[in-house]
């Protein structure tokens, strides 16, 4: 049976990335750095079968959009070209997480499609070639193929291949990554949509292009030196260029709700009571907290006690995805 079942995690950006290219190839415009997180995953199943007349696309027990099922269509048409492969197929995903609300749903849905479509393909297990390859649908999925620490460099002109790489294992550094979940429902402003209306819009977008690259080494410097008191402030200023320069936009793209704030303000107080930890917000409502592992309970309690916050998942730097079942064994 042509079918595979897959397990990838989504990942948060440390360095933000934030608008593509011009030119049409799914680039980033700038360069980007990430922390793939173990406690949070996407299970992905395909399954390609010669009874259907088109691809379909089961999200979380339903049958998904027309614009979803043609984002993980042309995946397909992608696999299918380099397999030999005609048929369609029927892919079932569900996410133990919030889906399309900021939390990365998008980098560990297409991540486990790139890996279960392959498998199911009969294609090399190649993580660099499924990495561009969940590039050309997500940036952000090229991350999610590798585990711990992982870059992704800006596009440029004419490439035809561009795959995220690994810059340290999550046993390098093990940070613990606690995440105020401020809503449950989906965000009203995909990514997609912000970004491209931040790059057409924002009179503040070219200085994100200009200091992002900056803010990209100092950040990947602080992860080999294993230095939080220099990551943590970086990571700060990443993820606030990014989101003022959706704020500036014409009308500006707000991602936050009021419990952001809340906990923006709860982690400076704590900094100031002597603890160091340092916040991260993605193109949604939710705050990703930065901290060492002996920190997670005391930040758990604040975050906890915050009003708007409804919970709390404590995740760790994780390992990249995997097959589960493939053949006769997986169920798609």
């Amino acid at each position: 049976m042509k079918t595979a079942t897959a397990i990838a995690s989504p990942n948060i950006a440390l360095a933000k990335y934030w608008g593509k290219r011009e030119d049409g190839a799914n680039l980033p415009a700038v360069p980007s750095l990430s922390v793939t997180l173990a406690g949070m995953s996407t299970t992905t199943s395909v399954l390609f079968d010669d009874g259907l007349d088109a691809d379909l696309l089961v999200l979380d027990g339903e049958v998904a959009d027309r614009a979803s099922t043609a984002r993980v269509a042309g995946m397909l048409e992608r696999v299918r070209a380099a397999s030999g492969l005609r048929e369609f197929a029927r892919v079932e995903s569900s996410n133990d997480f919030p889906t399309a609300s900021g939390l990365a749903s998008s980098a560990s849905a297409f991540a486990a499609l790139a890996v279960a479509a392959t498998a199911a393909a009969g294609l090399p297990v190649d993580a660099t070639w499924q990495s561009d390859l969940a590039r050309r649908t997500s940036v952000s999925a090229a991350r999610s193929l590798f585990g711990g620490f992982v870059e992704l460099r800006a596009g440029r002109p004419g490439d035809s291949h561009l795959a995220a790489e690994p810059v340290a294992t999550a046993a390098h550094w093990p940070l613990s990554v606690i995440v105020a979940v401020t809503s449950e429902g989906r965000k009203a402003v995909g990514s997609t949509d912000g970004m491209l209306h931040t790059v057409l819009t924002s009179p503040y977008y070219p200085a994100w292009v200009t200091s992002a690259p900056a803010l990209f080494s100092r950040i990947r410097d602080a992860i080999h030196r294993r230095d939080l008191e220099v990551l943590g402030p970086a990571i700060e200023q990443s993820a606030l260029l990014m989101h003022a320069a959706a704020l500036g936009a014409s009308p500006g793209v707000i991602y936050w709700n009021a419990a952001t704030v809340q906990v923006l303000l709860a982690v400076r107080r704590l900094r100031s009571e002597g603890l160091l930890a340092f916040a991260t917000i993605d193109a949604g409502p939710h705050v990703k907290v930065v901290t060492a592992p002996e920190n997670e309970a005391a930040v758990v309690t604040a975050l906890r006690a915050e009003p708007g916050v409804l919970r709390t998942i404590e995740t760790r730097v994780g390992p990249g995805p995997r097959v589960l079942t493939r053949g006769a064994e997986a169920k798609a």
